[in-house]
Order: structure tokens, then sequence, then C-alpha cells
């Protein structure tokens, strides 16, 4: 009966998330030739994206806490955090300083998880850093889906995780004006 009520919890979650968002698929970057942007992350990668979790749980008291105690004393550190929530269940998406081991806690704890790829670009110089982000990103008609600032200032500069519907191109536009993209390798916690 567990069984159950928990399914029936993810599937009444999923359909909200869907309804509630414009849910769309991010295109996977080439690595091949003719690839302008060379980034080589801790995973190998050649591109510099950020992995996010999206955690599906039930909206009641104490949740988000079950959560964050499973990485205490672990050396891994939430460094962003976004929370939506609905009448049955929560979104919370986060960003680890540890992505690899991070998941294997989640998958672990018998968790929902989602993992996508968000670009993390450092805040420019002005009054209005955000405005010289989405100008770039307009002006290349890529639409921004999420966004939520890092509590982790990675060299110490402020900086955005965001989610687009075309990351390539994304890149290469924030690249191309001279943004600073992070990096998983950036989000690091070397005392860890």
């Amino acid at each position: 009966m567990e069984v159950l009520r928990k399914e029936s919890f993810l599937v009444n979650c999923l359909f909200d998330l869907t309804n509630r968002h414009r849910i769309q698929k991010v295109p996977i970057m080439s690595t091949g030739e003719g690839s302008s942007i060379s980034f080589e992350t801790m995973r190998g990668r050649n591109y510099p994206t950020i992995r996010q979790f999206t955690v599906f749980l039930e909206n009641r008291v104490g949740q988000l806490l079950e959560v964050v105690r499973r990485f205490e004393g672990t050396g891994i550190r939430i460094v962003a955090l976004s929370i939506n929530d609905s009448a049955e269940c929560a979104f919370v998406r986060f960003l680890l300083s540890h992505p690899e081991r991070g998941r294997e806690i989640l998958e672990r704890a018998g968790l929902a998880i989602i993992e996508s790829d968000l670009i993390g670009v450092e805040l420019p110089d002005g009054g209005q850093p955000l405005l010289q982000i989405c100008t770039a990103l307009l002006q290349a008609e890529i639409n921004i889906i999420q966004a939520y600032p890092l509590i982790f200032r990675p060299r110490g500069e402020p900086a955005v995780a965001i989610m687009v519907d075309n990351t390539e191109q994304a890149l290469e536009t924030l690249a191309h004006k001279g943004f600073r993209m992070i990096t998983e390798g950036d989000l690091l916690d070397e005392t860890c």
C-alpha cells in the first residue's frame, strides 16, 4: 500500500509540474570538431555546465531538513537552492559542490530525482548585471527557463545558475559577449 501511495504521489507531482511549468528537453551539446567552446569539467565533459538535481518532496513540515541533513558530514556543500511548492508536493532544485557523490547519496535515500544541466555565469560589474545577461540571451533568441543565485560565490564573485532552451547556443553567445562561465570544478570546496 505504501508503494502505491508513493507512486501516486509522484504521478501527481509530475502532473502538477508539467502543468505549472513548460518543460523543455535541453539539447545535448556536441563535443566534436567545430565546437567553439572547450572547457574540461571534473566529469571530463567538454562543456561548462553544472548539474542541477530536482527532488520531489511531500509538502509537509521537515521534508527539506531531511534532505539537507543527508549531506551533513559528507563534505558536500549545497551551493544553490530553489523551492517551488504546490498543494501536494514541493520541487526542490539545488546544485552541489560534488555532484557525483551527491547523486549517490540521493539515490541511496530512495528519493525521486531529476538531473539537468544549467549554465553558471558570473555576474558582470555594473548596476544591472542581470540586464546584461538577459539582453545577450534575448539577442540570440534564447529563452531562460529557470534562474537562481548561487549561495557559494566561486572566485568570490556573485553568480547565477540558469536553465535555457538551447544550452550550446547560450554558452557560445555568453562566451562571445565576454561573460565568465562557472564549471563544476569552480564549485568544489577544496577543504572537503
